[in-house]
């Protein structure tokens, strides 16, 4: 989520449609890209991060208050409950009063969920990290502060994501403006930065003009680590000009590439969601896997309802070794 600074459905059905067709389905203009899925019910969100559980309940959790949560049967009607933490932490006073941008995994036998806990405007911020059996409301045990960034940093400790490597190595991408997105790697065993590599690794930014660059989410597809970020402004209502890019390494660290070889490092970034008709500002994207295929889960804002920030789904098809949404 920007803080300006800081500021059909079935795998079958896709897999039935010719090469030159989904080709075709690239994105070269606005015009060109889906509306989100349906969806019904509580429906008003920021950063969306979402999972899927055993019994096939999708748990949902989201920027705002003690971590905003809904929930769904069927990927379509989603109905709120309470805050992930009814009781926030006290540790978040030194920084906000409220946490942004969850990212919800499951590892081990255990939900963990890391988030940012930061002021609108500030890079003095800190992610989190909350771990529980079930993955509901109320019964989250938080574990403290991940990492942290000061207003004499070049970086801003938010919008996390966790990623484990095909190696067992857990790595956590975060960032906004400033430099842009970094990543640590992270200690399976307690789930913070990893003493023995404090390294922070650069993997996107923008280094003329605006600083705009948030919100990475690595998944690795086909040989390649895939890094998905917002890029502009989010939070304005119908003026938001967000936005979801991608690029693609051959290494968790990097160097990524957009699909016309522009670094990622350098305003790179081929994109997967922009503002088309009322849909305006998809970002604060987050990606899952689901039984029919990859998911793009985020938000946007709708020109038909007075900017509303609402929840928006799309499969991705992979088959051109980009991801284009549908």
């Amino acid at each position: 989520m920007s803080r300006t600074p800081r500021t059909s459905r079935t795998r079958t059905a896709l897999l039935a449609v010719p090469a030159a067709v989904l080709l075709a389905l690239i994105p070269g203009t606005a015009s060109a890209y889906p509306n989100p899925g349906k969806v019904t019910g509580d429906v008003v969100v920021h950063d969306p991060t979402m999972i899927r559980t055993s019994a096939g309940r999708y748990l949902l959790y989201a920027t705002g208050g003690g971590l905003g949560y809904k929930t769904s049967t069927d990927r379509i009607a989603f109905t709120a409950g309470s805050d992930a933490f009814p009781t926030k932490p006290g540790w978040w006073s030194s920084y906000a009063t409220e946490a942004w941008a969850p990212d919800i995994s499951y590892h081990g036998g255990k939900y963990l969920m890391y988030y940012a806990v930061s002021t609108f405007g500030s890079n003095k911020s800190a992610i989190g990290l909350a771990g529980s059996s079930t993955g509901l409301p109320g019964s989250w045990t938080d574990y403290g502060v991940v990492h942290t960034s000061t207003t004499s940093s070049d970086y801003n400790a938010i919008d996390p994501n966790l990623f484990v490597d095909d190696d067992g190595k857990w790595w956590l991408s975060f960032g906004s403006w400033w430099t842009g997105i970094k990543m640590i790697r992270i200690d399976p065993g307690t789930g913070k930065q990893l003493a023995s590599d404090t390294t922070r690794y650069s993997l996107a930014s923008r280094p003329t003009g605006t600083k705009a660059v948030e919100a990475p989410y690595i998944v690795k597809r086909g040989g390649y680590y895939y890094l998905f970020a917002s890029y502009d402004t989010c939070c304005a209502g119908t003026s938001s000009t967000y936005k979801v890019k991608v690029g693609r390494a051959t290494s968790i660290t990097g160097p990524y590439y957009d699909k016309s070889g522009v670094a990622m490092m350098n305003n790179g970034g081929t994109p997967v969601l922009e503002t088309h008709g009322s849909i305006i500002g998809p970002g604060g994207q987050s990606i899952m896997n689901d039984s029919d295929g990859d998911l793009i889960v985020y938000h946007y804002y709708d020109g038909n309802d007075n900017g509303t920030p609402k929840l928006g789904i799309n499969l991705l098809s992979w088959s051109t070794g980009w991801p284009v949404a549908y």
